[in-house]
């Protein structure tokens, strides 16, 4: 599309999410509206969005429910000061989403996003374990090549290095390990690599002591690895080595919660509940500002004492559980629930899963894995060598807008996850703009 000298202009002060304003200037895409499963740009051209924004509008964009929900809100109110109280919607929205949470997970703290949520989870396991005989567990183990947020608590637990080394020296006490997928290679099955990814993270906790060792924190699909899909074994390893050494196991949902792995949440899909879990993106449809942080029922009482007594939770945010965006949350959660959009999206994933086979067809397509509606199609330069195309994917960038089409797209692999009011019709749609995008890519970069 064309910019105007103006937009052009207000480009050049501001900042762009991990680009360059020159490189966004070379492929710009200004939007203008959206409406189900499409964005309109300001020239009026039409884009399918294949990912909900970024993995946000699970009920796609203007959903009647959420902006019903958002206009009865303010006609009563949009803020209410949380040092002062807490909104009646507020308290439902806390009821309504852990109602839906697994096992025991019913201890609630709305916040404003996702990076929010694991701020607070970090914060919350580091001051639970001082609070209970436990000063000493402090270090947080994570993955490389995993993102956990902007804040400098989630990107000290983030393993993409790129996206914190300018930031450096981060918060101490941030451990690393191999997610399963560096390791695939090296055995014979993925069951086994699996095994022995979910070995190292204990080895790690024994080898640190283990009474210093708060915290494992886990996607339980890992987006910016290239959307790595663990076994159920995996977490099962996780979860039993985490309580053996009284180490809370956390779970960040912020990418896959609500629907979009044929369950509510990425936990009850492995059948794996951790101790806390953050979500965000998605409880909102992308209408307002929305996370949360949701903890086992039972760690609550560590944050409770007497009127005086400074046993509370130090922690808390100036639109934390806002009223607008509670009311939009309590929408989304009614809309997956009573339409039972947990099972379409099962339904939808083995129906995408089929169509996105004959993309392998050209040759450099290694592997597509996720779960539900959440997938990535990993890009290789030939499927002999398995060797990385990183041009490939670069090039797929501009491709697929110039088709119309809005992916999340890496250099080596690209995911998909549509709306959930999408039908097999409309993933027929999409699917054709992914292959002809591609093909476009290859053409391209072969020439």
């Amino acid at each position: 599309m064309q910019l105007t000298p103006r937009e052009v202009q207000i480009l050049q002060h501001t900042f762009l999410d991990y680009r360059p304003t020159e490189e966004f200037l070379q492929n710009p895409l200004v939007l203008e509206r959206a409406e189900g499963l499409y964005y309109w740009d300001t020239d009026g051209k039409r884009y399918f969005d294949a990912i909900g924004g970024i993995f946000v509008a699970i009920l796609g964009h203007g959903h009647p429910r959420v902006l019903g929900a958002m206009r009865r809100q303010m006609e009563s109110m949009t803020f209410a000061a949380p040092l002062h109280g807490i909104a009646d919607v507020t308290l439902d929205f806390i009821e309504k989403l852990g109602s839906i949470c697994p096992g025991n997970l019913r201890y609630v703290k709305p916040f404003s996003g996702g990076s929010e949520a694991v701020e607070s989870a970090l914060k919350f396991t580091r001051q639970y374990f001082k609070q209970t005989g436990h000063p000493g567990k402090y270090k947080f183990i994570s993955r490389y090549f995993s993102y956990h947020g902007g804040t400098f608590g989630g990107m000290s637990a983030s393993g993409t290095g790129s996206r914190k080394s300018n930031f450096e020296p981060q918060m101490t006490g941030f451990l690393k390990v191999f997610p399963p997928s560096y390791y695939r290679d090296d055995f014979d099955s993925w069951d086994e690599a699996n095994r022995f990814a979910a070995r190292s993270i204990e080895d790690v906790i024994v080898a640190e002591d283990p009474e210093t060792v708060a915290g494992v924190i886990v996607e339980p699909i890992g987006n910016t690895g290239g959307i790595i899909t663990p076994t159920a074994e995996y977490f099962e390893m996780l979860r039993e080595a985490c309580t053996r050494h009284n180490v809370m196991l956390i779970f960040d949902e912020v990418i896959t919660g609500f629907a979009k792995t044929g369950n509510m949440f990425a936990a009850q899909t492995y059948g794996v509940t951790p101790d806390i879990l953050c979500v965000g993106k998605g409880i909102s449809n992308g209408a307002m500002p929305l996370g949360a942080m949701v903890a086992r029922e039972d760690l609550a009482s560590a944050f409770r004492g007497g009127p005086t007594d400074e046993r509370f939770f130090s922690h808390g945010h100036t639109f934390a559980g806002n009223p607008l965006a509670s009311a939009v949350g309590i929408a989304v959660i009614d809309e997956i629930v009573e339409n039972n959009l947990c099972a379409k999206a099962a339904r939808l994933g083995r129906y995408l899963a089929g169509r996105l086979e004959s993309l392998k067809k050209t040759g450099v397509v290694r592997e597509i894995r996720g779960k539900g509606i959440l997938l990535g199609i990993e890009l290789v330069r030939n499927t002999r060598s398995m060797e990385p195309f990183p041009e490939l994917g670069q090039m797929l960038k501009k491709t697929a807008l110039r088709n119309g089409l809005i992916l999340r797209i890496d250099p080596t692999w690209f995911a998909i996850a549509p709306p959930l009011v999408a039908e097999e019709s409309d993933l027929d749609e999409m699917c054709g703009l992914i292959e002809k995008s591609l093909q476009d890519a290859l053409s391209e970069v072969q020439a």
